[in-house]
């Protein structure tokens, strides 16, 4: 409804957005440079976040920047199996056949890397996303994947996402090995308190105007409830716009913003 209210062309939050358009935050960029460091290094790399920090996305947005003559990426969603399954989501992604046996997806897997690696001159990346939910033989079982020729070189990029959990499972003992192989560890916050406003003009202008449709209220209301995260940001500047659009108000007010605090309860 307050597309035609306030001119715009399309929702400007909602979750579908190119890769390109995101909004450069400072931890946005950040985590831009670590992830463009370890694709370097070849190696293991950990980021976390609250839900709705934008990890993903982010992750996403490096990925989709990547020359294809030069990277190969494979992005594995939850897995809450054993080792044999995250073997055979991987095998999947790469295309392989799903080999009963453990012994054989195993070697399937680094078959096809040393391939890309070796023959094709092609770095592959093995992204595992919501990784909080991994069981521990799992998260070991995926750091042998990396050891090639006895550790001394690096053909694997592997990057681990997950919610902030991660990390405290990842410092304890029983994974001291894969913890020592982390090059890069970053948790990425959410936009910082000057960085709202630009936020919600960058969005807004994508979806056709340049009107600054929150009052200064309703922007540290909007802070407040959401901790700078993108997509509380996103679900409750969508319903704060309804709700001024129903009122025929100019622009959101602080009453809305609490308004669409309270129903999303």
């Amino acid at each position: 409804m307050y597309r035609k209210v306030y001119g715009l062309t399309r929702h400007p939050f909602e979750k579908d957005i190119n890769p390109d358009k995101l909004f450069a935050s400072r931890a946005a960029g950040e985590l831009e440079a670590r992830l463009r460091y370890l694709l370097q290094l070849r190696g293991i790399g950990l980021i976390t976040g609250e839900v709705g920090s934008g990890k993903t996305s982010i992750c996403r947005k490096v990925a989709t920047s990547l020359n294809t003559g030069l990277y190969k990426v494979f992005y594995v969603p939850l897995t809450t199996g054993n080792v044999t399954d995250i073997y055979k989501s991987i095998a999947w992604e790469m295309g392989l056949t799903t080999e009963r046996s453990l012994a054989a997806l195993y070697r399937s897997i680094r078959s096809e890397v040393n391939r890309l690696s070796l023959d094709a001159k092609i770095i592959p990346i093995l992204i595992i996303d919501e990784a909080q939910y991994l069981r521990n033989e799992v998260l070991e079982n995926l750091r042998l994947l990396t050891n090639y020729e006895m550790d001394s070189q690096n053909r694997l990029c592997m990057i681990f996402v997950g919610q902030a959990e991660l990390r405290r499972r990842l410092s304890l003992s029983v994974h001291e090995p894969l913890a020592q192989r982390l090059v890069v560890r970053y948790h990425i916050s959410g936009l910082a308190r000057g960085e709202l406003p630009l936020y919600l003009k960058h969005r807004l202008e994508l979806a056709g105007t340049q009107i600054d449709l929150f009052e200064e209220p309703a922007l540290e209301a909007l802070f407040q409830a959401t901790n700078g995260l993108p997509r509380k940001v996103n679900l409750l500047a969508h319903l704060s716009l309804n709700l001024a659009a129903l009122q025929q108000a100019r622009m959101v007010a602080i009453e809305h913003i609490q308004l669409a605090v309270e129903e999303t309860g």
